[in-house]
Formats: C-alpha cells, structure tokens, sequence
C-alpha cells in the first residue's frame, strides 16, 4: 500500500493547482500526507488487527485532524453516531488499497471493500469506488495483463473506460466523487509505463491530485511490484512514527515491496 501513500505525498502539492502536465517536481518541500494516507493505514489496521472500521476511523481522523478530510466526514467523526452518512465520495476508493493487497480471492477482495467502504460511503457509488480499485490492485498483483483489469473492471463494475487520457484531460476538472474519478485514476493506470509514470499520469488530470495519485499508486505498485527507492525513501521521511510502523507492520506481511 505504500504505492498508493506515495501518490497521495506526491499529490499533495498539486490539488489546487490544477496541472495539465506529467512534468512536475515530484517532491517539493510542502509534499504531505493527507487524509487519504490516514484511512489507507487506518485500513491497514484494521486487517492487520482485527479492528472495527468505523471505530478506527474516527480514532485516526481525531488523531490527524488537519490533514484534509472532507466536511461530511469530519461531521460524522465528531458525532456520537457510528451510522454511515451515504456517500458516493471518493474517501472510499482512496483508502482501500490495503484490502487488495491482503485478500487473495476475487469474492474476499469484494466483500471486504464493501465493509470497509459502507460503514460511512453506503451509497452504491460509494461501494463500487472502493471494489473498482481492491479488484483491480487484486488482478494486478496476480499478473493479469491490463486489457483484462479493463475487461473485469467494465464487465462486473460498469465502469467506462475506454476513454484516453488526452481525450479525458483537457475538460476534467475537480471532482471528488467515486463515479468521477475512480475510473479516471484507473485510466492513468493502463496507460503508464511504470510506477512513477503512472502517478504522474493521474496527477495531470488535474483534479483531485492527492486522491487520483492515490488509488492509481496503490494499482500500479501492484502491478509493476516496485517503486524507486527515492520515492520510498521520501515518503517514508514524511510519515510520523505512528504512520510508519502500520505501513511496515502491512508490507512485511502482504506487501513483500522491499523499503530500501
């Protein structure tokens, strides 16, 4: 999952900017962490520890509470309320990665990005934001070729994605909806070259760049199964201590990604 933490860091910088372009500085001095690396190891708890979602959610976003969460979901941390609130936000989508790297069925990997998504994105949008990327990090790492990713992905989550990257850019704009951008993220992917490529190639969509780098990382560390030690080194030099330990703890158990 650490694919996907490094395209939140690298995307950090840019979601205001609206970046039309891969050639960008993939590091800068105010690159971060958000809250899609927050919920990505808060996930990643979870399954390491058995923990309940919604619980540890609330504990995390308490715990970083300035690191970007969307209104809707700071309103339900600070209730007293463990009932989803509906969303087809892509806060779903974004924090699963953990789920397709731990599970090693196609009906697990389903089920357990529904539970992870539902406890606050019950919506259908919501749901299938967060299986459209678990599926698709889950076919990576068993080697499938990405004209079969594309293939599932279509078939069995209803996802167009035959649109280009060139076709997709010039009119896209912010949009932090699972149905407007998950499909996007999962574009970049098919059309890159490596890791590195792949974030940069979702980040100059120009949207939502923390979360597109996000849910495209965590697809393409599955597929290429190696990230520049430079990016890990970066973003590991990012991470409080907290941060760092579940993400260590998770790629020694289900990850195998060597942290140089």
């Amino acid at each position: 999952m650490i694919g996907a933490i490094a395209g939140d860091v690298i995307g950090s910088v840019y979601e205001s900017h609206c970046l039309k372009t891969t050639e960008f500085a993939i590091f800068t001095a105010n690159s971060t962490f958000t809250d899609d690396t927050v919920l990505t190891v808060a996930v990643a708890d979870c399954i390491l520890h058995g923990k309940d979602y919604a619980t540890t959610f609330k504990h995390y976003a308490r715990k970083y509470p300035y690191a970007g969460f969307g209104g809707m979901f700071l309103k339900w941390v600070s209730s007293d309320s463990l009932a989803p609130y509906n969303s087809f936000g892509n806060g779903s989508a974004m924090r699963v990665s953990p789920v397709g790297f731990a599970f090693d069925t196609m009906d697990e990997v389903l089920a357990e990005a529904k539970r992870s998504a539902e406890v606050t994105h019950n919506h259908p949008e919501g749901i299938k934001g967060a299986q459209a990327i678990a599926a698709a990090i889950l076919l990576a790492r068993k080697q499938e070729s990405k004209s079969k990713i594309k293939k599932f992905i279509e078939d069995n989550l209803g996802y167009d994605l035959h649109r280009t990257l060139e076709e997709i850019r010039p009119s896209y704009y912010f949009d932090e909806t699972c149905q407007g951008s998950v499909p996007q993220a999962i574009i970049a992917f098919l059309e890159s070259d490596n890791f590195e490529d792949s974030v940069r190639k979702a980040i100059s969509l120009g949207g939502d760049s923390d979360t597109l780098g996000c849910m495209t990382g965590g697809i393409a560390q599955a597929y290429y199964q190696t990230i520049p030690a430079y990016i890990i080194e970066e973003v590991k030099n990012r991470l409080d201590t907290e941060l760092l330990k579940v993400v260590e703890q998770f790629n020694a158990r289900h990850c195998l990604l060597q942290f140089l």
